[in-house]
């Protein structure tokens, strides 16, 4: 595997890990925890326990005649005939314990809100879950890249596309969080009484939400640097490909004038046999040689 390659499987891993924050954050009923002040329950089969108000009523019949025939309350006043129940909220739930017994008693988060508001929910849920399938194609585009080992220019275009992808989905999903944390701010301020919280903060799928959105920035941030690299690189390869092409198709056929240089600065046998000549010539002789 090229460097390239191992670019993408590096890259692959935060964008599977923005995938499943945002699966995990969208499924979850999590986004805001906090407590509700809420009247406390008759201790009616527990009258030792603790968390409720005891009373101990007496019965006739096959009783024996120590028990207490008139109703015992201990009345409490004030902060004491309350009690912190605790909550958690996601875009499809709210959840709170059960005080009467072990578990939790759910509602439709939608049944909280203002009905004018359900709209902008739905917007909300609507924009997690494109943010969802855009992170899930870039995961794809990444994973058959890898698995298909394919050129230098092909890496170009799945970064690209990786890159314009993962930007999106970071933003529909700021943009969807942000319009959940409003929705549930309007939740608190004017939703039904038996459901306002006394104290709440954010929670972990929140946490998860926004870490995801991180996660796809920084994937597209780092695809956007791939990219300007590896096209940098490709242009210089392709001009000094086309630098080499030119330079062997540059020497020219030797032109007459040079082919004529050449023969003149060639000894021609004719110059030769005429030194050869006029050496064997006698002292006082005539100076002219003829010769056909």
């Amino acid at each position: 595997m090229d460097g390239a390659g191992r670019q993408q499987v590096h890259a692959l891993l935060p964008v599977c890990l923005a995938l499943a924050f945002s699966l995990a954050a969208l499924g979850s009923s999590h986004w805001c925890e906090g407590t509700r002040r809420v009247a406390k329950p008759l201790c009616q089969d527990h009258p030792g326990g603790l968390g409720c108000i005891h009373f101990n009523r007496g019965h006739g019949g096959g009783r024996r005649d120590d028990e207490s025939q008139a109703v015992q309350y201990i009345w409490e006043t004030g902060d004491d005939r309350f009690i912190q129940s605790r909550f958690h909220v996601g875009l499809w739930q709210s959840c709170e314990e059960n005080l009467g017994s072990a578990g939790e008693k759910c509602r439709s988060f939608q049944s909280i809100i203002p009905a004018e508001e359900h709209g902008l929910l739905w917007l909300s849920i609507g924009a997690e879950i494109l943010n969802i399938l855009l992170v899930l194609t870039s995961a794809v585009l990444l994973g058959s890249g890898v698995s298909s080992q394919s050129a230098g220019f092909r890496w170009l275009k799945v970064d690209a596309s990786v890159a314009i992808l993962t930007v999106l989905a970071g933003l529909l999903g700021m943009v969807a969080h942000m319009m959940y944390t409003t929705i549930f701010q309007i939740a608190v301020n004017l939703g039904p009484e038996d459901w306002k919280p006394q104290t709440w903060d954010y929670g972990w799928s929140y946490c998860l939400a926004w870490g995801s959105f991180a996660l796809c920035m920084a994937v597209s941030v780092m695809a956007v640097n791939r990219y300007t690299a590896a096209r940098l690189e490709f242009i210089e390869k392709q001009r000094v490909r086309k630098g080499s092409k030119h330079s062997r198709h540059k020497f020219p056929e030797p032109k007459a004038s040079e082919s004529v240089r050449e023969m003149e600065a060639a000894p021609s046998p004719a110059g030769h046999a005429l030194v050869s000549a006029s050496e064997h010539l006698p002292p006082n002789a005539p100076g002219k040689v003829s010769m056909c």
